[in-house]
Formats: structure tokens, sequence, C-alpha cells
């Protein structure tokens, strides 16, 4: 829930947020090797898994693809729909939720027995029946921002909220890929929590660890959602903006290892200090240890 009252999901715990690995399209639409990623993801720390519903020929008109008949290639990397009953259990039985982005208006009614949120990309995200279909399902929506102007993502807010969404996460995202550090912008998570009054969290297209954890520690992103591949051979990871999942694994564990430091902000000695106490220069002569130690380990003064 952020400031303002406004729900998001999935719920943070706490201040620790939510990873959620995103497969694009790097699955090869072979149903064992989504299952691995599934269980991978639960494995290296995630909390959910995203796949993505598209068909090429519904993605672009009909004048693109005339113009550019390369781009019907990408039906080569369509999920089959027929999956989506395995992937949904796949992710109960490994304790993770399963969300996948619906890319044409008949997906989101295809998916609704499965997912436990929708996510919408940031390329759709002035579509506004696809917002509005999302919402009315009932389930929680999460929604990138790539590319959009304030004016833009706050529309579609109100969108979403109008058509019913109660449980809203906001992405910051750059659409680019991969995104330069130098470009990712990370201030504007703040900017937009506070323009709309949702959580926000920060979709990764970096694969740079000191972007990910600028965005929990400093800007307070809620969720991360990154790109994975299993071993490099996914058909989406020569762009460079797919995490593998030993780096990604370290990088949870970093990220939430450090939220347990942040301790109670009283000042004094915790627990394993307690005996390195006696063992301070004593204030009067300087000497290790304090004096009172010295005489209680029965040390005699020469």
């Amino acid at each position: 829930m952020s400031s303002n009252g406004k729900s998001g999901w999935p719920s943070s715990r706490g201040n620790v947020p939510t990873f959620v690995a995103e497969v694009s399209s790097n699955h090869h639409r072979d149903l064992d090797r989504s299952m691995e990623f599934i269980k991978t993801a639960a494995a290296i720390g995630c909390d959910a898994v995203k796949f993505q519903l598209f068909r090429a020929r519904e993605l672009f008109a009909p004048e693109a693809l005339q113009h550019n008949p390369k781009l019907l290639a990408r039906e080569e990397w369509e999920l089959p729909v027929k999956f989506l009953p395995a992937l949904a259990q796949g992710c109960k039985e490994a304790g993770i939720r399963f969300s996948c982005t619906p890319f044409y208006l008949e997906a989101i009614a295809e998916l609704l027995p499965f997912v436990d949120f929708y996510k919408i990309a940031s390329y759709e995200l002035m579509w506004d029946e696809l917002l509005k279909v999302c919402a009315e399902s009932g389930k929680p929506v999460v929604l990138s921002t790539g590319m959009a102007t304030l004016p833009e993502v706050k529309h579609a807010c109100s969108v979403l909220e109008g058509a019913g969404c109660r449980e809203l996460t906001l992405l910051h995202c750059v659409s680019s890929y991969p995104a330069k550090p130098e470009e990712c912008n990370l201030a504007a998570i703040e900017t937009l929590q506070k323009a709309c009054g949702y959580p926000v969290g920060w979709s990764d297209h970096s694969v740079d660890a000191g972007v990910v954890s600028r965005a929990v520690h400093r800007w307070g992103a809620t969720m991360i959602e990154f790109h994975l591949d299993l071993e490099g051979q996914g058909a989406e990871f020569g762009a460079g903006h797919c995490w593998l999942p030993q780096p990604m694994r370290e990088l949870i564990a970093s990220v939430r290892a450090g939220f347990h430091a942040d301790g109670d902000g009283e000042v004094g000695p915790v627990a394993s200090e307690l005996e390195e106490r006696e063992w301070r220069a004593d204030p009067g002569d300087g000497l290790r240890p304090t004096r009172s130690t010295r005489k209680s380990l029965g040390l005699a003064k020469k």
C-alpha cells in the first residue's frame, strides 16, 4: 500500500520488494523449458513469474506487416494457449505467483482462470479498452510506464480505476533493450508515486545490479521485474537485457539482506559486541582491555 492509501499487488513483505521473473519469448514454445523457467524463478528467490500472450498478426497493423514481413518471425515466439493450465499449476506447486501480459483482448479471458495478476506492457499503456477489460476482471494489475509521459500514466490509472481496478502497481520502465544506467532516471519512481498515489516498482532492462539496488534502497521500488533466461540460449538473450539465474539469485539475496540490516535504530551494542566491549581502551590509560577487565582476568600489572 502506498503512502496515499492506494493498494498495489503483489504486496511487498514490509518494505522488501516483490521480484518477478519475465520469461518473454525465451521459452522456445517448449512446455518443458517453460516449466523449467518456473522452477528456476522459484529457486533463485522470485515471488512470481510472468509470460506473454500475443499473436504476431494481432500485435502489428496489417500495413506494418506488409511493410516489414520480418515482423511475422515473432510467430515463432508465441506462447501456446494450451500451455496455460500447466504453467499455472507449475507455479502453484513451486509456491510462486503466475502472471501473463495480454496483447490482444481475447487473451484477457483466456488468462482469467489462471493468472494471479495481469501485467500490461508499456507499449499497450495507451490502449484504453485493454486497460478497461483487465480492470473489469477483478484481478490485480501491474502497469509498465516505459516511454509514457506523466499525463499519459495518470490517464491510464484513471481508466483502470474507473473500470474497477482496486489493486494497481506501476513499474517505472525504460523501453530500450538494454537500458543504459544513465538513462534509467530512477528518481521518476518517486515522481510517479507522488503523482499517482500507487506503489511503484522498477522494470529492469539494464542488467545492472547497482541500478536495481538503487531503485530499491534509494527510491523505494516495491516490485522488481526483470527478464530471465536459463542459460543464454533464449530468443531474446542476445539483445542484452536478460539476466541469468545465478547473478539474479545473488542480487535478490543481497537486496533482501539489506532490509535485514536495518535494525531498530537504537544506538548501543548488539549481542555479538557485548564481549568485545570489555576489550576497549581504558579511559584512564588508553590501554586494552579496560582495567576492570584486566582485574577480572587476574592480569598482573607489570
